[in-house]
C-alpha cells in the first residue's frame, strides 16, 4: 500500500476548506486503559507540497512506525500544526457505552478540543452523527462540541491513515499520547506490564491477568477479562 499523500487535502483546499482535521483513535482493541483520539489540522497553505514541510513525507499510520520515529514526528506535528485536539475515553465509560460509542465519543472529543474551528473533517472510517454529540449530554459532560455543522462536512475513509497524511498524522499524536498514559499506569499496576504491551492482549498480559486478575484499568465489558475474574 502506498504511502499517505496530501491528495485529499489538496483537493478539499480547491474546494475552499482551509482548516482541515484530520482524525484517528488508538487504543480500541485493547484489554485494559484508555480508547485515545486526536483531531489535528496541518499547516497546509496553497497546494501544501511535501516540500514545504519535508517531515510531513515521513508521516505514516503509527503503527508502522517504530517508537523513536513516531516521537520524533509527535515533536514536528506539535510544533508545525494549526491545532490539536486529543481526547481520552476511560475504561469505566467503555464499559458503560460500549467500545464503538466510546470510539466516536473520542473523537467528539478530540474534536471539541481543537483550538481552531475545522471547515471540514476526515476520519478513518467512522462517521459521526447528531446522536453521536447526545453522547455528551448522555455522560453529563461539561460542555457539548460546536460541531454539528461540520456533519456534513466530513469525509469517512477506510484505512485512512493510509491515505491521508492528516489522518495518519492524528494517529500518531494519539499513539503517542496513549502510550505515554500506559507507561504512568505501569507505575501504579507494574505487575502487568503495562508499559510494553499497552494494555493489548499479548501472552505476558493474559499470564498477569491469571495470577493477579483485573485491576481497575481493566475493560470489564470485554470478554477476556469477564472470564479472568
Amino acid at each position: 500500500m502506498n504511502a499517505p499523500n496530501l491528495e485529499l487535502e489538496n483537493n478539499l483546499i480547491k474546494q475552499g476548506y482551509k482548516m482541515i482535521a484530520g482524525v484517528d483513535e488508538v487504543g480500541r482493541g485493547p484489554l485494559a486503559g484508555p480508547i485515545v483520539a486526536s483531531a489535528v489540522i496541518l499547516n497546509l497553505k496553497g497546494s501544501a507540497p511535501l516540500g514545504s514541510a519535508p517531515y510531513l513525507s515521513l508521516i505514516r499510520d503509527s503503527k508502522k512506525l517504530s517508537p523513536k520515529i513516531r516521537t520524533e514526528l509527535d515533536v514536528k506535528i506539535r510544533e508545525t500544526a494549526l491545532s490539536i485536539g486529543v481526547g481520552v475515553v476511560e475504561t469505566d465509560v467503555i464499559d458503560r457505552i460500549g467500545i464503538g460509542k466510546a470510539n466516536k465519543l473520542a473523537f467528539l472529543l478530540a474534536l471539541a478540543n481543537l483550538k481552531v474551528a475545522p471547515t471540514f473533517i476526515i476520519t478513518d472510517y467512522l462517521k459521526l452523527t447528531s446522536s453521536d454529540i447526545c453522547l455528551f449530554r448522555l455522560l453529563k459532560l461539561p460542555r457539548t462540541p460546536n460541531i454539528t455543522p461540520l456533519l456534513k462536512n466530513q469525509m469517512n475513509i477506510k484505512f485512512g491513515d493510509a491515505v491521508s497524511i492528516s489522518i495518519a498524522a492524528a494517529s500518531i499524536i494519539a499513539k503517542v499520547h496513549r502510550d505515554k498514559m500506559m507507561g504512568d499506569l505501569h507505575t501504579k499496576y507494574p505487575e502487568y506490564g503495562f508499559n510494553r504491551h499497552k494494555g493489548y492482549g499479548t501472552r505476558e498480559h493474559l499470564e498477569a491477568l491469571k495470577i493477579y486478575g483485573p485491576c481497575a484499568i481493566h475493560r470489564k465489558s470485554f470478554s477476556p477479562i469477564r472470564q479472568s475474574k
